[in-house]
């Protein structure tokens, strides 16, 4: 059972250097699990290809059925966003070190994966593993 943000999850639909090895991670494990937060995340991915002319109506709708189709099938299993993963969140700027870049959506992600038990994530976001490292969560890409 692994646990990855959208930039990682993002790989699977958007062909990129990294899409194979992370195809081959995601589709041997047990369960891939992510916050309730990477639906929207992703589906603004797909956007973004379109509306900067990556993709073609065709490419964003095709990306948009597979989508449907793994969430539908179980391919994700999602992590709720709930009242305490957001208090949770919200808190940890109090403590957070001054020199530690932590966007909210991700610190959103981590506190997902935290208040999951998880002690890793699978990111390819550079200031998303920096931030984890901070909070005692192992980044982990392929």
């Amino acid at each position: 059972m692994i646990f990855c943000d959208t930039s990682f999850a993002a790989k699977v639909y958007v062909p990129e250097a990294e899409s194979a090895s992370v195809l081959r991670l995601v589709e041997a494990e047990d369960e891939v699990c992510a916050s309730d937060l990477m639906r929207v995340e992703l589906m603004g991915v797909f956007h973004r290809r379109l509306r900067e002319r990556l993709w073609s109506a065709e490419d964003f709708n095709a990306a948009v059925r597979q989508f449907s189709r793994d969430h539908s099938g179980g391919f994700w299993s999602w992590l709720p966003v709930d009242g305490a993963v957001v208090e949770a969140a919200a808190g940890c700027y109090a403590s957070l070190p001054e020199a530690v870049f932590l966007r909210s959506a991700d610190c959103v992600h981590l506190f997902t994966a935290i208040h999951h038990g998880f002690s890793a994530i699978h990111t390819f976001d550079r200031q998303q593993a920096r931030a984890a490292e901070a909070l005692g969560i192992k980044p982990s890409g392929i």
